[in-house]
This record gives structure tokens, sequence and C-alpha cells, in this order.
């Protein structure tokens, strides 16, 4: 939500939302949107805040003082989870990528010290993602917009890892993604919209928004074969049980 691309309807968005729905995790990219994201949190009672450095929005870091930064934010009563952190592949002009494995690793340190939760970026970057995470054994968190393989969601759901599904998971292309949706055990899922991107369908193409979160799950509801009830309910329990900072 600190996106520009709310800049000229955030507040009215998100009176609009606190009417339907619970909650909205927002996560922070770097220093200025995760700051932003803190203070977001504060003025909506329904928002809650995840701190943290994008793969791809290194570039503002210029020492490991951003480490202590997030720890400050850490201990406020509505920051819960370190994210959106990870390795994102994608683009050449990405930040090299032992630059991006170093500050995973330290912010899954930093994680682990504080007892957080993360929320994991992983992006043409599969094999690396999960090498990492297996040298954190005692963190948990989600990996969003799960785009991997069948067989590296099952080594993830091993380790307690929840797994995250957005529009992608509408997308008629997207046999794979749904592959794994219909795997995953009800008690390791997530739904998300990963706004202002990846849109579901039937407004694919255009802006995302929190609300939306109620297409993905009823795709996946008939995806599962079940009803979208049951598994908002179940959805609705596992934010709770991951980031058990929310009540």
């Amino acid at each position: 939500m600190d996106s520009d691309y709310f800049t000229d309807d955030r507040d009215a968005l998100l009176t609009q939302l606190q009417e339907e729905l619970d909650g909205i995790i927002n996560p922070g990219c770097d220093e200025i949107t995760s700051g932003f994201a803190v203070s977001l949190a504060e003025k909506y009672d329904f928002m809650y805040a995840a701190v943290g450095w994008h793969p791809e929005d290194l570039e503002g870091i210029l020492d490991n003082s951003y480490l202590d930064e997030l720890a400050a934010w850490a201990v406020h009563p509505k920051v819960v989870a370190i994210g959106e952190i990870g390795l994102d592949y994608y683009w050449d002009e990405n930040p090299p990528r032992e630059w991006q494995q170093e500050v995973f690793r330290d912010q899954l340190t930093l994680a682990q010290e504080l007892n957080l939760p993360v929320i994991v970026h992983d992006r043409d970057a599969h094999a690396d993602s999960l090498a990492i995470v297996k040298e954190f054994p005692q963190v948990r968190g989600v990996f969003h917009c799960y785009s991997g393989s069948l067989e590296m969601a099952k080594e993830l759901l091993k380790r307690g890892f929840y797994l995250g599904f957005g529009g992608t998971s509408t997308y008629k292309n997207a046999a794979k993604v749904r592959e794994v949706l219909q795997y995953v055990p009800d008690d390791l899922l997530l739904f998300e919209t990963d706004s202002p991107y990846l849109t579901p369908v039937p407004y694919r193409g255009k802006r995302n928004q929190p609300g939306y979160t109620e297409l993905v799950a009823r795709n996946a509801a008939e995806v599962r074969g079940t009803t979208f009830e049951a598994l908002a309910a179940q959805t609705t329990k596992n934010v709770k049980t991951l980031f058990n900072k929310i009540k």
C-alpha cells in the first residue's frame, strides 16, 4: 500500500477495505517503504506491517546499520514479520547474486534472533532460496506468490514453511502453480494479492488491491474442491498462527 499506484486514493481505499477485511499485512521493501508500512499500521487498526529489504532494492544499504533499524522496528507491536526478503535473479540489472544471498542470510539471522516469521520473495532463484532457508531450521515463514516446483514445495512444507498464492493462481497458463495449490495441506496455505501487481482474473491488467484476496480464495476453493467459507476460515487461522503477534 506504499506504492505510488495508491497515491491518489490510498486513504479512501483503506477506509473502504477496513469494512471488508479483517486485516492486511503490508510488507516493506527498503528503508522508506518499511517505515511507511509501520506508519500505516499505526494509523489503521486493521493493518499490520512487515519490515525488510527486497533483493531488488539493496542499493540503499550502505552498511550493516540497516539491521539495527529493522531490529528497532521489529519490537513494534504491529510489526509481525521480517519481509519482504529473498532472492531475485530475473533481471540482469539486479544486485549481484552474492550480495543478495548475503543480505538474505543476514535478515534470516535477524528473524531467528527476534523469533519473527519471514516473508520470502523467490523469483527465478528456487535452488538458492531453498538451500539458504535450509541453513536456518528454526525460522518459519511464507514463500509468497509461490512459483517453484511441486518437489520444492514438498521440501518447504516438510520444514514448516507456508506457501502463499495470489493472482497468478487464477491465470489460465499457471497449471504448475495450481498443481502445488492442490497439494498444499490446509494448515500451511495462505492467500495474498501482492498489490498493486499480479491482479487476479477477472481484473488482470488493472491495478491490484487487497480486497481482491477474496477472488484468489474463491478460485482456490474451486481448485481444491472445497467451499470458499471453509477455506477462508482456515487461512485466516493460518495467518494468526504464523504471524502470531496478530490476535
